[in-house]
């Protein structure tokens, strides 16, 4: 999400409003005659009924099929939501190498993100925000200048998104998608370096690691899109400079959301991975 001001208290208040909104087998009868024995099945053949445990597991990778969407099934990404409620798309659990994702793929992981239910409230929250500090001041106060702010928070947030996981990512050939370490591949320190360090190391469609150019050139060309629909006074360096600067810090911390969010679902929520 993007911000506007550069005051402390603007910032602080942004991040408060971000964690808030986060949260019988049957027996056979004996018969009188001792029965032929079996025929045993030719040998490269599978048994006619395999046994339970097999039947289980086959059934219950059905039923998780099931209930994961086509987007999922097709990019190898979780199913569910941060806090139960923050959207969770283009996390990889458990996986340390997948197929490239098709151009379309990418476009629709961005749209799902920067479409879901969550969105739309987030950034209401963010646009209140901004109307309390009255900024850009040359909108004023009032529901028409409300509209304005959301507008232009809905659009960088858009804009954003698209930039970082379709537009550049299908130009420059990388991977949008974030590759959990895990809990069992370094402690809490370097898990968190890890998260943060993918706003500069990203995967390429052949699976090289790489400079993410994605998230830097995407994010800046956000920036300076931003441009067309904020007012005058804020076509500054300096206005830029911080949006650039506050859209690689909330995919930082969104990256740290989605490393450590597994270990919070197991512990707290006491849920498995999807």
């Amino acid at each position: 999400m993007k911000n506007r001001s550069w005051k402390l208290d603007h910032f602080a208040l942004r991040i408060l409003v971000a964690l808030l909104l986060v949260g019988s087998p049957a027996v056979a009868q004996q018969q009188q005659e001792q029965p032929p024995p079996p025929v045993p099945a030719p040998v490269g053949e599978p048994s006619s009924k395999p046994k339970d445990g097999a039947d289980t597991k086959d059934k219950e990778k059905k039923d998780g099929a099931k209930r994961r969407s086509k987007l999922e099934q097709e990019t190898g990404t979780v199913n569910d939501r941060i806090f139960e409620v923050m959207p969770n798309y283009g996390t990889v659990e458990n996986a340390k190498e997948l197929p490239a994702l098709w151009p379309g793929q990418k476009f629709r992981l961005a749209t799902a993100g920067a479409f879901d239910y969550f969105t739309f409230p987030f950034v209401g929250a963010l646009a209140a925000l901004d109307q309390a500090h009255n900024s850009p001041p040359s909108w004023g106060q009032g529901w028409g200048a409300y509209g304005k702010r959301y507008g232009s928070t809905f659009a960088d947030n858009e804009i954003g998104t698209y930039m970082t996981t379709a537009v550049f990512p299908t130009i420059l050939r990388e991977d949008p998608r974030y590759y959990q370490r895990g809990s069992g591949n370094g402690s809490v320190g370097r898990r968190t370096f890890y998260s943060f360090d993918r706003l500069f190391v990203t995967r390429s469609d052949s699976g090289h690691h790489r400079f993410n150019y994605s998230e830097l050139i995407g994010n800046a060309a956000a920036a300076a899109l931003s441009n067309v629909y904020h007012p005058a006074e804020d076509r500054t360096f300096g206005r830029n400079a911080g949006t650039l600067g506050m859209l690689l810090m909330w995919d930082g911390v969104s990256n740290a959301l989605k490393e450590f969010w597994p270990d919070i679902r197991r512990k707290v929520f006491h849920k498995e991975t999807p």
